[in-house]
C-alpha cells in the first residue's frame, strides 16, 4: 500500500514487526470534513496495514492533528477539489 505507486501518496518507511499482521510505517495524507470544508493534512506519520490499508496513528499524532484543525493557521497551499454525488 505504501510506496511510490500508491495513489494516496503514501511514502514507505520501514516495516513494523507485528505477530499477526503486516504493517509498514508511512507518511499519509489525512483528510477531514469540518463544517462543509475539506481539510487536508499531508505528511502525517502512520502505521498502515499492508493487507487492508487501515491507518493507525500514535496518540501524539492524533493530538497534533486536532491542534492543526483547531488552529486553522495559514495552510502550506490551497487546492481546488471537485465534489461528485454518488447518488445522482
Amino acid at each position: 500500500m505504501c510506496g511510490s505507486d500508491d495513489p494516496n501518496g503514501r511514502s514507505m518507511s520501514a516495516p513494523v514487526d507485528h505477530p499477526l499482521e503486516p504493517f509498514v510505517e508511512c507518511e499519509v495524507t489525512y483528510t477531514l470534513l469540518v463544517g462543509g470544508q475539506l481539510l487536508v493534512v499531508e505528511h502525517v506519520p502512520a502505521c498502515v496495514n499492508l493487507e487492508t490499508g487501515e491507518e493507525f496513528f500514535a496518540p501524539e499524532t492524533v493530538e497534533r492533528l486536532h491542534e492543526v484543525v483547531r488552529q486553522r493557521s495559514k495552510p502550506a497551499r490551497v487546492i481546488e477539489t471537485p465534489v461528485y454525488d454518488f447518488a445522482a
